[in-house]
């Protein structure tokens, strides 16, 4: 098992970018396309960040929220979620040159320079907040704009090196959407919203962890304490089980406080059964694959839990 101790030291985040060198497994410098530019937002993480927060957005009233709010709410929380994806595309620059999955990114092949990135990032996120002050109102973009350093600084720069526990500290700030598409509906934070938080909560460890699991050897090459890093697979594999069934009883909680109905509860259960045999067959079985399809599927169950919320809102 590898300790915290005796990882690599980790990477600075004002260290320069990887000279050619050090970058030629990547790639050699190229011209810079729009496409490298939409990969800095992480257009696959952002658009399930973006859903759930619609989501909420739609079960804060019983009819329909008004057009503007959902156009420009969509706008502005999407802006400031691929912002803070671009600032942590600058952030971990170096980390991201070492690891099989990430270094075709980019800032590792040289695409763009740190002071583009930057730069990008930056109109983004001034573009999020005017759109989400003058059109929607202050309180989302006051959590939009918590929820972007939380995401892009508190959790890149200090959790994501300080604990293994980073990615269930750091999970608030990515189960923040769902209220946030509440607030710019109500101007409130209700309880409702905060249900749906906790489902994306609970959800983040053994979604990450899953992933934590196949790429253990580069996050351990990079210094980056992740739970099978520094606890072993077993323990995490452990820990991925605990949080499914932990999950589960969360997600029954929309139906016990009246938010949700046997629609949701029938499907609900049906997703949280997939997942929690997942977990099973992880902690049974030394397959290389399952991981991966364990991630994989932990993405679309999310996904399909909240169509099921809205199904189910608009059913009863």
């Amino acid at each position: 098992m590898v300790t915290r101790g005796n990882l690599p030291a980790r990477m600075s985040a004002v260290d320069p970018i990887p000279t050619p060198a050090e970058t030629a497994i990547t790639g050699s410098a190229s011209v810079t396309t729009w496409r490298d530019y939409f990969e800095l937002t992480k257009p696959k993480v952002v658009t399930l960040i973006v859903f759930t927060a619609v989501i909420g957005m739609f079960m804060a009233v019983p009819t329909v929220p008004p057009v503007s709010v959902l156009l420009f709410g969509t706008l502005g929380i999407w802006l400031a979620a691929a912002s803070a994806a671009a600032i942590n595309h600058v952030l971990d620059r170096r980390i991201d040159a070492q690891m099989a999955r990430t270094r075709k990114r980019p800032l590792p092949l040289r695409h763009l320079t740190e002071g583009s990135a930057l730069l990008f990032a930056a109109m983004l996120g001034v573009a999020s907040m005017l759109i989400l002050v003058t059109l929607v109102n202050a309180l989302t973009a006051v959590l939009t704009f918590a929820s972007l350093i939380g995401y892009a600084v508190v959790y890149t720069v200090w959790l994501k090196h300080a604990t293994p526990q980073n990615i269930v500290i750091g999970g608030a700030a990515g189960a923040a959407p769902p209220v946030l598409g509440w607030a710019a509906v109500t101007n409130t934070v209700d309880p409702n919203a905060l249900l749906l938080f906790l489902i994306v909560f609970t959800w983040t460890p053994p979604h990450f962890w899953a992933l934590a699991i196949a790429r253990r050897h580069e996050y351990a090459k990079v210094g980056i304490p992740m739970l099978p890093v520094t606890h072993g697979v077993p323990y995490t594999k452990l820990h991925i089980l605990f949080y499914t069934i932990l999950l589960t009883l969360v997600c029954v909680l929309p139906v016990l406080t009246g938010m949700s109905g046997p629609v949701y509860l029938a499907g609900m259960l049906v997703l949280n059964g997939i997942f929690i045999g997942y977990a099973i067959a992880m902690r049974r079985s030394e397959r290389a694959d399952l991981p991966m399809r364990a991630f994989r599927y932990s993405v679309n169950y999310l996904m399909f839990l909240f169509a099921l919320l809205l199904v189910d809102h608009y059913l009863r």
